[in-house]
């Protein structure tokens, strides 16, 4: 589509926000007594939300101008945030990560789809560079060590290398015989031009090549009054287009091919953009700079003269550390902090009036038994940290692009007054730290050598202070520590050298691409009829994705949606072997762009023994994990760090070990640090629920694959195998029939039944010997299916 498409999408869509906002103010800010009703309005939010962020995702990916996907950017993260917030309240009021929505769906006219969490492409794109490079190192660093093996290059036979070389000299002959009748033919036209120069052209010869440019000239005419038409008929003339509701007019068509790469697109528009930013902040410096400078010596000189007549003496400049003259600006008028001082005065008297009144009221009298009261509780949205993102880029999409006209932007090019509005606040802080604050500060002491007699030399009572105490910390004798000399080792480390340490033990793995997606799964309108019965089934697989999207995936992907977010640092993937738990762990990765630790006992054990080894450990992969976020912490197995009973050797106290240190690693976590501990566990209730469910912040449960998901994922591997070798799929291969039979089975099972079947030989085989449904149903047959007494567990 073009270009305009999406600039009506994202207008088309701020409206649709800007109708969210005002909505929000009037609904979510009273308290609501029937919680049906909020969990309704809830509900209703939350859906018109994802759709407000799967436009705005769909417009910032295709967008090319960089100023315009920044205020996308910004409104985008506000949704995000905005959504997750929502969840939150949900989930607090109905006491559970799954929630039924098919009556909110079908009153929106949605359907189940419309409430996947879409991922931004952002994600990725935007650091896209960065992840190759760091993919490569790691891989030659996996390679190095042994821990990966090379690919193999097979030998050609004869036979293929006589092939090789027939092709390739045969295309050289025909490559020299296209050389050799060329030269002849520019010869014969060498020659024939020469005869007419002689000779002269003859009349028929010329009426000819003007008849020809003629009908060529009047064809190209009718042609174009017939587009024309046809474009008038469709509506898509040229009104359209300078509304920016058409496409490109002709001589500017070809632009639209920038769509199929605009990722590379973007980088240059970015790295244009760049140099024209570095060019513009030069201009500000000359053509503005003088008169910033002015105005600022203006300000400061004004500002000391208020302060002497108020105080009665000039004020000291602050110093380099305290931010210069801009902590002068940042303060109050002396005035506005006299006014303050008095009213504070004012309100302690008053406030002790008060308590004396209130304490001779409780002396007289007693207070009266009164019989136990029923409190309502009635349910009010908590304060957001993204409203007011969302309004700032609403004001701004309002101010700068609504009413822009866009008729000559047909290359997507920045806009120079809106750069130099961002440059314009770093050009005069620049100014006043260079320039302004080292000739006021000079001036300033003249003033008061001048008026006060003053030196400025002298230390005040407060510096005195501070340099003794500075003094003391000095001469303070360190703390001795156990594994001091660890931390002081790790701390003289580059990143570089832990990263290669943790990639040459096997901590730091390489991540399998696969994406969300990839998890296939259907949504069960059968669940919501266990859930208006009152019992809690287990969640469906696009629950699961959705769960795993706004837990994992989103707050990883944004820095603004992990700094301002309700804040989830732990994420526990509960449920049988084989459904698809370490996959998902590798999703969120790969749609982030996130490294990969692996604290699985197993992988830890023997690498770093002992409580210092493990206290190293961890220090490690926080250094690193902070320094090349986003991260992913992924413990498999995790039940066995917690179970019930006494370790019985090395490597179990070692993992016991690990489990005690984890809550203090959780606790180093910043809201700024991306940075996500993921466990697995496919025997949950083995471990010590105590500690087991204080670690983990978000437990979600994984079910085994119902019908359709089964049916699916039979349908998409068996043809995997099949287009592969050119074959096709019979009726004698019942899909539906081993859908059927294969409940309780897991996607593992249905992946390594199809595997097992579908070897090359039998592949071969296909044209003379079709495949049956008995040969998959007999490979099932030999794996044990998750019993109905281990679901019941789970639940």
């Amino acid at each position: 589509f073009p270009t305009s498409t999406y600039i009506k999408m994202w207008a088309d869509t701020q409206r649709k926000l800007d109708t969210m906002l005002q909505r929000e103010r009037e609904e979510f800010l009273q308290p609501e007594e029937d919680r049906d009703k909020a969990k309704k309005m809830l509900a209703t939010a939350y859906v018109q939300y994802l759709e407000i962020f799967r436009n705005l995702e769909d417009a910032h990916d295709h967008l090319i101008h960089q100023q315009k996907r920044t205020a996308v950017r910004q409104t985008l993260d506000g949704v995000m945030g905005r959504i997750l917030e929502i969840k939150k309240e949900m989930v607090a009021l109905e006491k559970s990560e799954c929630h039924y929505m098919d009556d909110i769906l079908k009153d929106l006219q949605c359907v189940p789809d419309d409430i996947e969490i879409p991922i931004p492409k952002y994600f990725i794109k935007e650091n896209l560079r960065v992840l190759q490079e760091r993919e490569k190192h790691l891989h030659e660093i996996l390679l190095n060590a042994g821990l990966l093996e090379q690919e193999s290059v097979t030998a050609m036979t004869l036979e293929e290398a006589t092939k090789v070389i027939q092709v390739a000299e045969r295309a050289r002959q025909g490559r020299a015989r296209a050389a050799f009748m060329k030269k002849i033919y520019l010869e014969e036209k060498r020659q024939s031009k020469k005869e007419e120069e002689q000779t002269g052209k003859n009349l028929d010869e010329a009426a000819t090549c003007i008849q020809k440019v003629w009908r060529g000239y009047s064809q190209r005419k009718k042609t174009e009054a017939l587009r024309e038409e046809e474009m008038i008929f469709l509506g898509m003339n040229s009104t359209e287009m300078i509304n920016g509701t058409g496409s490109l007019p002709p001589e500017l068509e070809p632009m639209s091919s920038l769509q199929i790469g605009a990722g590379k697109a973007n980088v240059l528009q970015g790295e244009v953009q760049e140099r024209e930013d570095f060019s513009l902040r030069q201009e500000l410096r000359k053509t503005e700079g003088p008169h910033m400078k002015e105005t600022l010596q203006e300000q400061l000189t004004q500002c000391f003269i208020e302060c002497r007549h108020i105080t009665g003496r000039f004020p000291d400049y602050p110093p380099e550390k305290t931010g210069g003259s801009k902590a002068i600006f940042i303060e109050k008028h002396p005035e506005q902090v006299v006014e303050e001082l008095a009213a504070k005065k004012k309100k302690e008297k008053k406030e002790k009036e008060k308590k004396g009144e209130d304490k001779e009221k409780v002396i007289a009298k007693k207070p009266q038994k009164v019989g136990k009261q029923i409190v309502v509780e009635s349910w009010k949205m908590a304060p957001s940290n993204f409203l007011s993102i969302l309004e700032k880029g609403s004001s701004q999409y309002q101010v700068f692009w609504e009413n822009r006209d866009n008729r000559r932007d047909f290359l997507q090019d920045h806009d120079p007054e809106l750069i130099k509005g961002g440059e314009r606040e770093e050009v005069e802080e620049e100014i006043r730290v260079q320039q302004v604050d080292e000739v006021m500060q000079e001036k300033l002491l003249k003033i008061k050598q001048a008026v006060d007699g003053e030196t400025g030399l002298g230390k005040g009572k407060g510096e005195k202070v501070r340099a003794a105490k500075k003094m003391k910390e000095r001469h303070r004798k360190p703390r001795k520590r156990g594994h001091e000399n660890l931390m002081m080792s790790l701390a003289c480390r580059t990143i570089d050298s832990l990263y290669q340490e943790l990639a040459e033990e096997g901590l730091l793995i390489k991540v399998k691409n696969v994406n969300l997606s990839n998890y296939i799964g259907y949504y069960d309108c059968l669940r919501n009829i266990l859930r208006e019965t009152g019992a809690q089934p287990m969640p469906t697989i696009p629950e699961v994705r959705q769960l795993v999207a706004l837990y994992g995936i989103l707050p990883l992907g944004s820095q603004t949606v992990h700094e301002n977010a309700p804040l989830v640092k732990s994420l526990l993937l509960a449920g049988p072997a084989g459904v698809g738990k370490k996959m998902l762990v590798h999703a969120i990765c790969t749609e982030t762009g996130a490294n990969l630790f692996n604290l699985t006992p197993s992988n830890i054990a023997g690498k770093y023994p002992g409580r210092e080894g493990l206290i190293m450990m961890l220090h490690m992969i926080l250094k690193v994990g902070k320094a090349l976020q986003p991260s992913v912490v992924w413990i498999g197995d995790t039940e066995r760090m917690f179970s019930k009973g006494a370790p019985k050797g090395e490597e179990e106290m070692d993992s016991k070990r690990l489990a005690k240190m984890l809550p203090q690693f959780l606790k180093a976590l910043n809201p700024t640090d991306r940075l996500l501990l993921v466990g697995t566990s496919r025997r949950p209730f083995d471990a010590n629920p105590g500690p087991f469910c204080r670690l983990y912040q978000k437990i979600i449960l994984i079910p085994k694959p119902d019908y359709l998901t089964r049916f699916g994922k039979y349908l998409k591997v068996v043809l995997h195998y099949i287009l592969q070798s050119w074959g096709a799929l019979t009726r004698l291969v019942n899909l539906h029939c081993l859908a059927q039979v294969s409940d309780g089975f897991t996607q593992a099972h249905i992946v390594d039944t199809v595997h097992t079947v579908l070897t090359e030989l039998r592949l071969l085989q296909m044209a003379r010997k079709p495949l049956r449904t008995a040969e998959f149903v007999t490979s099932l047959a030999r794996h044990d299916p998750v019993y109905k007494e281990e679901e019941e567990m789970f639940q």
